[in-house]
């Protein structure tokens, strides 16, 4: 059997940066991430600016404030700022891409199995039919490119829809590899990053996507509605807004960003975000943040009875990490996502813990999270009282 990993060092007075309950357990950073205080004293002083005179505010060198943020946040990523637009969630990019494309009846898009569940109704919307492909939860990198590019038909499939950290197995995939498979079919890549910025070292230009989706109030520290869709230049004149505004003559990247009297303080408080995490260190946060979720998972799984050596790996060093729980499954979808949800909102009001129990395959997965503001007696506590939960 494995040796149980070693906890990292806590870095020092990071807890500090953030206003979360102290009386709970947050071991769910991906859900929604956690906005620094400082962030949320710069957001708040810029809603304060609209307040005092929202007319100067929205028509006075607003463009320039959103271009220079977005400048600033997709250069932190490795993004071309001439192709990022900033937008309000990884939902929202996606479709817009979707919407560019015009995708219809007959169409085929492409996924695997481990997408957010959202993708399916944006899919289903365009009219266009959904290839879903099994990807086990141990799959080598080989497997998993090899299953995505036999997947595809040219002439049929219009899209492929590859996430990067998975949110509900916290899987990381290989979305360069996959890109360079795909190159010379004349099918795009959605690579959906909602849980890349800011969790991983990310170059978004270096993954050769044709379109890039990542949250960046996730990991990246920003306020809640900030996210980047990125896209090179040979489709950046076939981007169509969702709603079409003041900005449309000017194309992208302002056609999709602007839409009248909208809060866009989440966006201009963002690079504020990029900021604390720079003051970290962004490796330092990473690299302790990997480390508690490993070890958040070791003492997790010992405590329900999975052996450590069994449980799945996540592909690369990602701060979310899986907990297989036990039991039989569920044949009907409908019934394991509402065992999910139950479960998960006993876990948060009866053990004083917030986590993260996905559906999948019919079993229920626990993700624990980290980031700088967790210990590891965080984990532990939730390893002596959770068994007792479940039974």
């Amino acid at each position: 059997m494995t040796s149980a990993p070693s906890p990292p060092e806590p870095l020092p007075g990071a807890r500090l940066l953030f206003s979360l309950d102290p009386a709970i357990a947050y071991l769910n950073h991906g859900s929604a991430g956690a906005v620094p205080v400082p962030v949320q004293r710069v957001q708040q002083r810029l809603r304060d600016e609209v307040d005092a005179n929202p007319q100067r505010f929205y028509t006075r060198g607003l463009y320039e404030r959103i271009a220079h943020a977005r400048r600033h946040i997709a250069g932190f990523f490795g993004a071309d700022p001439d192709g990022t637009a900033l937008v309000a969630n990884t939902t929202v990019g996606i479709a817009v891409v979707l919407h560019s494309l015009g995708l219809g009846t007959g169409d085929e898009v492409v996924t695997t199995d481990h997408r957010y569940g959202t993708v399916d109704y944006a899919v289903d919307g365009t009219g266009a039919t959904r290839r879903t492909i099994p990807i086990p939860l141990d799959a080598p990198t080989g497997k998993i490119v090899a299953a995505v590019r036999d997947a595809v038909t040219p002439g049929r499939t219009r899209l492929v829809v590859v996430d990067l950290v998975a949110s509900s197995t916290a899987r990381l995939f290989p979305v360069a590899e996959i890109a360079q498979a795909l190159r010379g079919t004349g099918i795009p890549l959605l690579v959906d990053g909602a849980h890349a910025p800011g969790s991983i070292a990310l170059d978004v230009d270096a993954l050769g996507a044709d379109f890039f989706v990542g949250n960046v109030h996730k990991w990246g520290f920003a306020p809640r509605g900030t996210a980047i869709l990125t896209v090179p230049p040979a489709w950046r004149n076939r981007i169509r807004p969702l709603v079409r505004s003041w900005a449309d003559p000017d194309g992208y990247p302002a056609n999709v960003e602007y839409g009248g009297t909208l809060d866009y303080t989440p966006w201009l408080a963002a690079p504020t975000g990029l900021f604390t995490l720079r003051t970290l260190g962004p490796e330092r946060v990473r690299a302790h943040n990997v480390a508690l979720a490993r070890y958040g998972q070791h003492v997790l799984a010992t405590a329900l009875g999975v052996d450590p050596d069994t449980l799945p790996d996540p592909g690369g060093p990602v701060p979310m990490r899986l907990i297989p729980l036990p039991g039989n499954g569920f044949a009907d979808p409908t019934a394991a996502v509402t065992a999910a949800v139950a479960l998960r909102d006993r876990i948060a009001d009866e053990l004083r813990t917030e986590v993260a129990v996905n559906p999948w395959h019919g079993r229920l997965l626990l993700r624990v999270s980290a980031q700088v503001y967790n210990r590891p007696e965080e984990y532990e506590r939730l390893a002596q009282r959770l068994p007792a939960l479940l039974r």
